[in-house]
């Protein structure tokens, strides 16, 4: 298995990196689909607009696209033999609380999505930032493997 891995491993890296774009992009792109959502009024036709775009954007983007993200990038930690590595434990860490953050904003959506207000739009500007964030410390480490 680990000789198929590595035979195809430049078709998994290039699959991972595209795909952690998409996933990237729709985690710069929620926060900003709440902020217009704010200012439409709970129940209008404006909130359910906005409903519709934040929950296609999760549904066709953002999920499909953090399944891939995740077996591509397990495929070939595999194939590497980086299981046991150090600097992969460290990005590997990153990507868990970027899963959780793209689980905790896609709660926040759908809460919106309901008529709630959980987040006001100072809230949404600042962990807009988050994934930029965990983005520049996962590339440092992929790209460094400092240990």
């Amino acid at each position: 298995m680990q000789e198929l891995i590595l035979s195809i491993y430049l078709f998994l890296k290039s699959g991972h990196v595209i795909f952690m774009v998409f996933w990237m992009a729709g985690l710069f792109m929620l926060p900003r689909q709440c902020i217009y959502m704010l200012d439409h009024a709970p129940g209008s036709l404006g909130e359910a607009k906005w409903a519709e775009r934040m929950g296609k954007l999760r549904k066709i983007i953002l999920t499909p696209s953090l399944v891939i993200v995740w077996v591509l990038g397990l495929s070939m930690a595999y194939g590497g033999g980086w299981l046991s590595s150090g600097w992969l434990h460290a990005k590997l860490t990153l990507v868990v609380a970027l899963t959780g953050y793209h689980g905790w904003l896609v709660g926040q959506t759908k809460k919106m999505a309901r008529g709630q207000r959980p987040l006001s739009e100072k809230t949404l500007r600042m962990i807009g930032e988050v994934p930029g964030v965990l983005l520049i410390l996962i590339v440092l480490l992929v790209y460094l493997k400092p240990f």
